[in-house]
């Protein structure tokens, strides 16, 4: 059974930043891909980042491009989502997630966090 447990949300102004973490248990946290899912109020869950297994490929989500960075720490167990200059449109919870590759699609990923709220005020 793989366990994600994210944390590193909370309230804070335009501009700030945050970094979230994600811890993985259960299997081999380096065969995994990693990928980080924001779902604002009334809106779907999309995507915002992806890191392969081997640290080698990341990807982004346009509009967060230049503000976040996604990485990962396979000694730790722990992927990180390092978010400056955040927006009040950044407000949303965000889920990592593990898939056997880096991909930007949900359903690419077989296992779930439970969330953690990122709230930015203007």
């Amino acid at each position: 059974q793989v366990q994600l447990v994210e944390s590193g949300g909370g309230l804070v102004q335009a501009g700030d930043s945050l970094r979230l973490s994600c811890v993985v248990s259960g299997r081999t946290f380096s065969s995994y891909a990693m990928g980080w899912f924001r779902q604002a109020p009334g809106k779907e869950r999309e995507f915002v980042s992806t890191i392969s297994w081997s640290d080698s490929s990341t990807d982004y989500a346009d509009s967060v491009k230049g503000r976040f960075t996604i990485s990962r720490d396979n000694a730790k167990n722990t992927v990180y989502l390092q978010m400056n200059s955040l927006k009040p449109e950044d407000t949303a919870v965000y889920y990592c997630a593990a898939g056997p590759f880096d991909s930007s699609y949900e359903a690419d990923y077989g296992y779930w966090g439970q969330g953690t709220q990122v709230t930015v005020s203007s």
